[in-house]
């Protein structure tokens, strides 16, 4: 999106402080020192001065939990970079969406510690959000059917992701056997060294990736988790092939990939054999 300059702030920009005149004698508010007098330079002003009224600070914002997109803005959460949720009808939007939310099995991280799950978007607020990263809707392109399969597809796939997470976090439940998801962010084309380097190999590069902030009784895990394509919808709206791993930014994080691969590496060794001796 560009910069761009309101009418408003056009106005604003041509506004320059004034006394206010009349005749070609200057009229200062009641009580205001002379213009020139120095000996007032360190005093307060009266309080009829507009030039020295106070700004009353502005209300910020309140913040709602909803689809990971990534979104430049000051008002985005930062916990899932999203803005305040866009619950209202697009302009020239051709049909009625929906706007009820799907609560979903992921548990968020409260500072107070109180259980709260992760709210799905609405039909209504996941069309915005595409409005919102470029897409323009023409004649046949959606019907209301087919927004209703994209929500239940977005939702299948993070709740397919959180699963995953599970199977890494049970690596760890001795310690915490109540992980919660923290905060995500999209990051569509930061593609991860791994996919790159699959890519070299001839591998199709994933269409998303999302980093996950896992809350492990108070560590900090962050995840990485690349989407690929993997052809038809399934009756359980599952279509992606997930790669779910912790990021490699810490030594434990490390040491439980070469964990699980050696024992992906052992199982899949047992089962060769097993296939031979039969």
């Amino acid at each position: 999106m560009g910069n761009t300059v309101s009418a408003a702030e056009k106005v604003a920009s041509n506004i320059v402080p004034s006394t206010l005149t009349k005749g070609e004698e200057t009229v200062l508010p009641k009580g205001h020192p002379p213009l020139g007098d120095k000996s007032t330079m360190g005093g307060n002003p009266p309080p009829e001065c507009p030039m020295h009224q106070k700004q009353q600070p502005k209300e910020q914002p309140v913040l709602v939990s909803e689809c990971p997109v990534k979104h430049d803005g000051a008002d985005v959460n930062p916990l899932n970079m999203m803005p305040p949720a866009n619950q209202n009808p697009a302009p020239g939007q051709p049909f009625p969406l929906p706007t009820d939310r799907q609560t979903s099995s992921i548990p968020k991280a409260t500072a107070d510690g109180k259980q709260e799950f992760w709210l799905y978007p609405s039909q209504q607020m996941f069309w915005n959000a595409m409005l919102r990263k470029g897409w323009r809707w023409e004649k046949d392109d959606l019907a209301p059917k087919d927004m209703d399969d994209i929500i239940k597809i977005h939702n299948a796939n993070n709740e397919q992701a959180w699963q995953e997470v599970l199977k890494w976090e049970a690596l760890h439940a001795r310690e915490c056997g109540n992980p919660r998801l923290k905060s995500f962010g999209g990051k569509a084309t930061d593609y991860s060294p791994r996919a790159k380097i699959r890519n070299m190999m001839g591998y199709e590069l994933p269409f998303d990736r999302h980093d996950w902030i896992i809350d492990r009784c108070g560590k900090d895990v962050r995840y990485v988790i690349d989407y690929y394509d993997g052809g038809m919808v399934d009756e359980k709206y599952k279509f992606a092939l997930l790669d779910v791993r912790p990021a490699m930014d810490s030594f434990e994080n490390v040491w439980d990939r070469m964990k699980v691969a050696y024992m992906r590496w052992k199982f899949e060794l047992e089962d060769k054999l097993k296939e031979l001796t039969n």
